[in-house]
């Protein structure tokens, strides 16, 4: 069933999550007409290639078009040609943005139908999930309006206070040009008398507004520190949780709405302030309110101006090698890799270039003996408006590489105390500007970056790059492995759950992850606070095995996505079920059901048992030796369970595998996956590999080791299969 599909058969509520997805920027529209075709690409690697995103969507845009010419609805096709028209513009301004953006889209679907299919979200996806509640937002967004709608009106008291101070200031000189003479008239006496009463209102109308602006002051820091900056923390947070395979990240837009907004109030109180300033270089008196409050004043915006726009300098995408998007944070040497910041704060015009460096490695902790690695690349490049994002300020570094410091002032340089994959460091970015008088100094970091030499590092590299951002919110502990933190099971099994939905396409039920908390854990998991060591998971070896817990699944993965991908994400693969479980399910069921499942003694590695009747009448259960990547290149596991045969001491072969469980007709469950394409390059015979495998009932006898085969079984062979076949399957990798 297509993804779309599994979309539309979903509940109501996990239908408004996907529906949140998708906006103007790649409108459902386009997702449900041409739903086959989106899922047929591969998006995540045209997200990190321009040629073939370029390819992929010149396609889109094809079918699109056409199915414009088709549609005879006269709404939906007048619908459908305006959107073609704007994805035709953002296709050929940013191929790359637009491919990210289906392939997130997609990722996050996959992710919602694998939540709905276990019905309950994990503790990490709800936490995340509060952080961006509705609710706090709409408390945001009132009380950051609030706020503009009392500095505006501050705008309107301080015109206000101006024109008072005018008409006094004009009252004034006018009575100091009369002749002395006429002073001590009535009329003198009287516009004296008047000019005081108008002083006294100007002096009360200065302390009005200063006080008003002295509490605006406070509302501003206020907000800042009670929700402004917990809010960036949780996208931080969430941030995390994203790299390593949670939900899709959201939320930066709104950040950067309420930073601006925040902002544009700070400089408009400063301009106040200036005006103020201005004013009492015309009229100023004893006791004059400006010059005692308006200095303290003063500072305290920019104070508040220089730490929020500081804090709005962040790090929008983690370092990440485009050969590995869905890992980010693990960075071979010698390969490139990027990652973008952004100023969350729109600034007035600057009157220079804002120019960001990078630098690898700074501060780091002290007595720490470690590899040493320098950017061979450019690491200065200068901030840009960004159209697609607001017209913020942002600059990516796209082409970023580390080189090894193998000798440091003559001396080798040594590894460090802890592996290599447990090393973290970190890629700082740094900027300075003044704006209005205030001099800045920017920088932020991305999370702990784990640094290999050998792919072969990679799964150690990203177990690491899991462990801690499940574990800590620290956003530059780069000392953690020495003495890592335990996980619970809980949060483990989520975030696992997670590597399926994210590179298989559908994560792990309560009972595949029960059979994992047991595996790792060697003993029933009842709970989910049961806690876990990294060395446990990481580091020790399986009992009886020469592979750790980790290694073992990161290798399932990597199956699956290499070989298996249709068969899983059509759920026809049990999976991680323990050999009991797998018995207890097939004992009742119909000779020749069978069931898929994860070998526990290869590394990737897949098998099927099938369940028989003795001649007893008792159920027997019959495994095959697992395929691994080595097999499965040569044959797909679907034309395997298609064609696979089974000769028993010289019965006729055949197929033993009839129904998936618990009563799916073989070939209706896979029927869709069959190979069927032959070989058409004449005038060859078309060829096919069969696995067989050999059962004996009977031991041979011990004095000498039978031939392969029999020759009363090679004549059964000859009589049901073609010498062509027969050949085939005798040099097949199955027939072993």
């Amino acid at each position: 069933m297509s993804q779309w599909k599994q979309i539309q058969q979903l509940q109501i509520k996990y239908q408004e999550q996907v529906g949140y997805l998708y906006d103007d920027n790649f409108p459902m529209d386009i997702r449900q007409v041409l739903s086959n075709y989106i899922e047929s690409q591969d998006w995540d690697t045209a997200a990190n290639h321009e040629s073939m995103a370029t390819v992929l969507l010149s396609n889109l845009l094809s079918q699109l078009d056409r199915q414009c010419s088709q549609e005879q609805n006269f709404l939906q096709r007048h619908n459908l040609k305006f959107i073609y028209q704007q994805l035709q513009t953002k296709c050929k301004a940013s191929p790359l943005l637009m491919a990210g953006v289906i392939s997130s889209c997609l990722r996050e679907e996959r992710r919602i139908i694998s939540t709905a299919s276990i019905q309950e979200q994990g503790p990490l996806e709800k936490s995340m999930q509060n952080s961006v509640a509705f609710e706090r937002q709409k408390n945001m967004d009132n009380r950051v309006a609030v706020i503009r709608s009392s500095v505006q009106m501050m705008d309107q008291a301080v015109k206000y206070l101006e024109d008072m101070q005018d008409d006094f200031d004009f009252r004034y000189k006018t009575l100091q040009s009369r002749d002395p003479v006429d002073r001590n008239t009535a009329v003198m006496k009287q516009e004296v008398t008047r000019l005081q009463e108008m002083l006294n209102n100007l002096d009360f109308k200065r302390k009005e507004n200063l006080s008003k602006m002295s509490d605006v002051i406070k509302e501003i820091d206020a907000l800042i520190v009670s929700q402004l900056n917990p809010e960036l923390m949780e996208w931080k947070r969430r941030q995390q949780i994203n790299c390593i395979g949670g939900p899709l990240l959201t939320g930066l837009d709104q950040l950067q709405n309420w930073f601006t907004l925040t902002a544009q109030s700070l400089f408009q109180m400063k301009r106040q302030l200036d005006k103020l300033g201005e004013l009492i270089l015309k009229v100023t008196y004893e006791s004059d309110p400006i010059p005692l409050q308006r200095p303290q004043m003063e500072e305290q915006v920019k104070y508040l101006i220089y730490h929020l726009i500081k804090s709005s300098f962040v790090v929008e995408k983690q370092p990440c090698m485009p050969t590995h998007p869905q890992k980010p944070l693990i960075i071979k040497t010698g390969v490139q890799f990027t990652t973008k910041v952004r100023l969350l704060v729109k600034l007035p015009e600057v009157d220079y270039q804002l120019k960001v460096k990078t630098i690898f490695d700074k501060d780091l902790p002290p007595g720490r003996v470690n590899r040493q690695f320098f950017i061979l690349t450019t690491t200065t490049k200068v901030m840009d408006v960004e159209e697609s994002s607001n017209g913020c300020l942002s600059v990516e570094f796209r082409h970023l590489q580390l080189k090894e410091k193998k000798y440091v002032n003559g001396t080798k340089v040594n590894e460090g105390p802890v592996s290599v994959t447990e090393e973290l460091h970190s890629l700082s970015f740094e900027a300075q500007f003044n704006i209005q008088g205030i001099n800045i100094d920017l920088e932020t970091c991305s999370f702990p970056l784990v640094v290999i030499s050998n792919v072969s590092q990679l799964p150690g590299g990203w177990a690491s790059v899991m462990w801690y951002n499940l574990l800590t919110d620290e956003p530059r502990n780069l000392g953690f492995f020495a003495s890592p933190q335990r996980a619970s099971w809980g949060q483990l099994s989520e975030v696992l759950s997670w590597q399926f939905s994210t590179f298989a396409g559908r994560g792990l039920n309560r009972e595949q992850l029960c059979m994992l908390g047991e595996k790792l854990l060697g003993q029933q998991v009842s709970q989910n606070e049961c806690q876990v060591s990294w060395s446990k998971f990481c580091k020790e070896n399986i009992h009886g095995k020469n592979f750790s817990f980790w290694m073992w699944l990161d290798s399932i993965l990597e199956l699956i996505k290499k070989h298996l991908l249709p068969i899983w994400n059509d759920n026809c693969i049990m999976g991680f079920v323990s050999k009991e479980t797998e018995r207890a399910r097939l004992k009742d069921k119909e000779p020749g059901t069978f069931l898929l499942r994860f070998s526990e003694s290869h590394l990737g590695g897949i098998t099927f048992t099938w369940v028989e009747q003795s001649d007893s009448g008792e159920a027997k259960f019959i495994s095959v030796e697992p395929y691994t990547k080595s097999r499965l290149s040569a044959l797909p596991f679907a034309d395997i369970i298609r064609d696979y045969k089974v000769i028993t001491d010289g019965e006729v072969p055949e197929n033993p595998l009839k129904f998936l469980y618990p009563d799916i007709p073989k070939d209706e469950a896979f029927g869709r996956l069959y190979n069927s394409q032959q070989n058409k390059v004449f005038p060859y015979i078309p060829s096919m590999l069969i696995p067989i495998s050999t059962l004996q009932t009977t031991p041979p006898p011990c004095s000498s080791p039978e031939p392969p085969m029999s020759p009363g079984m090679f004549d059964m062979l000859t009589q049901h299969l073609s010498p062509l076949e027969i050949e085939t399957a005798m040099r097949s990798p199955y027939s072993e």
